[in-house]
C-alpha cells in the first residue's frame, strides 16, 4: 500500500473515531472521569494504528489535529428531535 494511502487512512480513522467520542463528551460534566475517557478514548487505538501501519512519528501532530477536529465537530452534532403524531 503507498504510504500516501497509509496516512490518509490515519487521518481518516483520527477523525472519524473522534466524532461520536465528542458527540458523548458534550454532555458529561466537564473535567469529569467519563469526559477525560471520551476525550482519551481512540489515542491507543491511533498510536497502534500508526504503528501497524509504519508511520513515522512526524506524522503524530496530524493526526492529533483531526482527532481534535473530530472531537469539536462531534459535540456540535446536533440530534433531529422525533416527529409528534
Amino acid at each position: 500500500m503507498p504510504f500516501a494511502d497509509r496516512v490518509i487512512i490515519l487521518i481518516a480513522v483520527a477523525f472519524l473515531s473522534n466524532l461520536p467520542l465528542g458527540y458523548l463528551r458534550r454532555r458529561v460534566r466537564k473535567f469529569s472521569f467519563l469526559w477525560f475517557l471520551y476525550i482519551h478514548a481512540s489515542i491507543p487505538f491511533l498510536i497502534l494504528l500508526r504503528i501497524g501501519l509504519g508511520i513515522s512519528l512526524w506524522y503524530i501532530p496530524f493526526s492529533i489535529a483531526f482527532a481534535v477536529a473530530g472531537q469539536i465537530i462531534g459535540a456540535r452534532i446536533k440530534t433531529v428531535p422525533a416527529e409528534k403524531n
